[in-house]
């Protein structure tokens, strides 16, 4: 083959189909065992208490950015059992 001639595209086809054979032979030899291993790992990592809470802060702190409410702020109370919001944007402009 000439080095200017065009390829087929199908090197890198079978450099996937390649890859992806020796993934299922390997995968099918760890076997089930080796599966129940990673899985419990994963459980247990996932629900320490620890792990949970850096969880849940990150959502927290992901869902903060991403949420298209503005966050409101408390006015001036009419009285005591009624409170005024507005979106905390607005109240920055008023100063």
């Amino acid at each position: 083959m000439e080095p200017n001639t065009p390829s087929s595209g199908r090197g890198p086809v079978i450099r996937y189909l390649v890859v992806l054979a020796v993934g299922y032979v390997l995968g099918t030899k760890a076997g089930r065992r080796r599966y129940e291993q990673i899985a419990g790992t994963y459980k247990a990592v996932t629900e320490s208490p620890a792990a949970k809470a850096v969880i849940d802060a990150g959502r927290r702190k992901i869902a903060d950015r991403v949420s298209p409410d503005p966050t409101l702020v408390t006015l001036t109370p009419i009285d005591s059992e009624t409170h005024v919001l507005q979106p905390e944007t607005m109240a920055k402009k008023e100063r």
